[in-house]
């Protein structure tokens, strides 16, 4: 049976639903709580639905030949898991934004790029999980994730149809929201490929959105053009800050133009039905001659 929508917290997600928007904070915090808080009020003033974080266990998620790489950081240069576990939230910073997004009414969530982040994230209560698309092949952390019985957002970047053939046997098609995504940062038009979306649309029968990494706002409004149900931007307070993610987000100023041009978007759209429409009685009574 073909999944219509999908249910993530109050919102429902699916075609005829408004467009489910996905700021993606990832780690443009900067490991402090005070700039993730202000994230959450750029996406709140934007009108998103959710704010998305990463979240690691650096020992496990660190590849191994990353680990003692030397990194340049602002606090000086450190190990890549040194640097890790420095911007890496934890029970205290995660409790506080848990209560901050809901004071403000949106959705927040994470991609956990390991098992025991699985664990975590259900102990925070949140209301679904996101997989990363690296995460699209980490079979274990598939099933893990599919045990909790939570909606799955699952991003295809970087994956071939046969690996999110695995992916979407393992999670299921009863609640899963794909996007389609490449991950290139930043992303050029010519990778972005969205007729991939219909193609996924087609092949397994469940609600597609977009994930997206290119500069500027025309590649994701296309998308929902293209029938994307859910659109998910990294956002960022100041694009020349510190951070590998930075250069390839939003500002306030952007993601505000997104998330407005998104909805008329969708209200252009309408129901396919064709008929005059009131704005148009005018027009025909001064300018038709020959009534058909």
């Amino acid at each position: 049976m073909p999944t219509e929508k999908v249910v993530i917290g109050d919102h429902t997600v699916g075609a005829g639903a408004p467009v489910y928007v996905i700021a993606e904070i990832g780690l443009n915090h900067n490991g402090d709580v005070d700039n993730a808080k202000k994230l959450i009020d750029v996406a709140v003033d934007a009108g998103a639905q959710a704010v998305k974080f990463q979240k690691r266990t650096p020992d496990i998620a660190t590849p191994e030949h990353m680990k003692q790489t030397p990194r340049e950081t602002p606090w000086g240069t450190m190990t890549y898991l040194e640097y890790r576990y420095r911007v890496e939230f934890e029970k205290p910073e995660y409790t506080e934004i848990a209560a901050y997004a809901k004071e403000k009414g949106v959705d927040w969530f994470a991609s956990p790029w390991d098992e025991p982040s699985v664990d975590f994230l259900e102990e925070m209560g949140v209301t679904t999980h996101k997989v990363a698309s690296a995460s699209v092949t980490d079979l274990g952390m598939l099933r893990k994730l599919a045990a909790t019985g939570k909606p799955i957002i699952l991003s295809t970047g970087m994956s071939t149809i046969e690996q999110i053939d695995t992916a979407v046997e393992i999670l299921g098609t009863d609640k899963l929201l794909l996007m389609h995504a490449t991950s290139t940062y930043p992303l050029p038009p010519e990778e972005a490929n969205l007729r991939t979306i219909q193609t996924l649309k087609d092949r397994y029968q469940v609600p597609v959105g977009y994930s997206g990494h290119e500069p500027g706002l025309q590649i994701s409004i296309a998308a929902v053009a293209l029938g994307a149900v859910a659109v998910e931007r990294h956002i960022t307070l100041d694009r020349t800050m510190w951070g590998s993610d930075h250069a390839a987000s939003l500002e306030p100023h952007g993601f505000k133009n997104l998330v407005r041009d998104i909805r008329v978007i969708e209200a252009a759209l309408g129901d396919g039905v064709k008929r005059v429409f009131p704005g148009e009685l005018a027009p025909l009574s001064k300018l038709r001659r020959v009534d058909g």
